[in-house]
């Protein structure tokens, strides 16, 4: 059985009126939440059971069919604390998690369950595409990314101006395997209570590297996702689906039955 959790507890501050009194999976693209989009693409993706992790104005994610964990210090605390929320699932079996503020198709789900791996995090190939659209200099946000051979990760989330150490871009897209997540949880243990709490993913993800016991495993795609972080984005994207440039889960026709 394969879950998900959607880790949906911040604001989006800085959507402006597009999230004004609303947690920030509640941005809409093209007439649809991100959390509606991204509910679709799980379960058109194989994803049997779905919970999210609420926090700010917790009462308006109320969706028939999932399962709810609550992060009670959503304003005090990163998304790793978020996560940890839904320490019994990532316990218990093979959990893909994702971001609040992104979107994604479905074969992405499909494809990063199937991925072999204890640790496994989705990557865009083709991000130059994306980057060069939503920033002037797209390296003034684009982060560190590089693999090796095999597809390991060996470096996220630095700071770089060589293109070179930008293999892809790191999606919000991620599976744990309880392996995994005692890995995790062993390193929250040994983590002061502020540092713990401040912690992003990616700075997590960079703590798992250093640490060296806990390979990261990796699984591309070439675009056909985003991530939002202001109202320019929501802008940019219902561009990009106009021009034909963008397809949503929601344009897609249903999987053929097998026969």
């Amino acid at each position: 059985m394969m879950r998900a959790v959607i880790l949906a507890a911040g604001r989006g501050s800085r959507m402006g009126h597009l999230g004004v009194d609303r947690p920030k999976c509640f941005v809409e693209l093209e007439g649809k939440p991100l959390i509606e989009r991204q509910i679709a693409a799980l379960r058109r993706g194989g994803v049997d059971e779905i919970g999210v992790v609420r926090g700010y104005r917790a009462e308006m994610i109320d969706f028939s069919g999932l399962t709810y964990f609550t992060n009670q210090r959503w304003a005090e605390t990163n998304m790793v604390m978020s996560l940890a929320t839904a320490a019994s699932w990532l316990r218990s079996g093979p959990v893909i998690v994702s971001y609040g503020d992104i979107f994604y198709r479905n074969e992405l789900v499909r494809g990063l369950s199937g991925a072999p791996g204890q640790l496994v995090i989705s990557y865009d190939r083709a991000w130059r595409h994306l980057w060069t659209r939503r920033f002037a200099d797209p390296l003034a946000d684009a982060e560190t990314f590089r693999i090796d051979a095999a597809g390991q990760l060996l470096e996220i989330g630095g700071k770089t101006t060589r293109i070179e150490d930008i293999e892809g871009q790191y999606m919000g897209l991620l599976k744990f395997t309880p392996p995994a997540w005692s890995a995790v949880e062993a390193l929250l243990d040994a983590l002061d209570a502020p540092i713990r709490d401040r912690l992003d993913m990616t700075g997590l993800l960079r703590r798992l590297l250093a640490g060296g016991k806990l390979p990261i495993d990796t699984f591309a795609t070439d675009g056909q996702w985003g991530e939002i972080d202001n109202p320019e984005d929501v802008a940019l994207y219902q561009k990009m689906v106009r021009d034909g440039d963008l397809l949503l889960e929601d344009g897609l026709p249903e999987r053929e039955p097998t026969a």
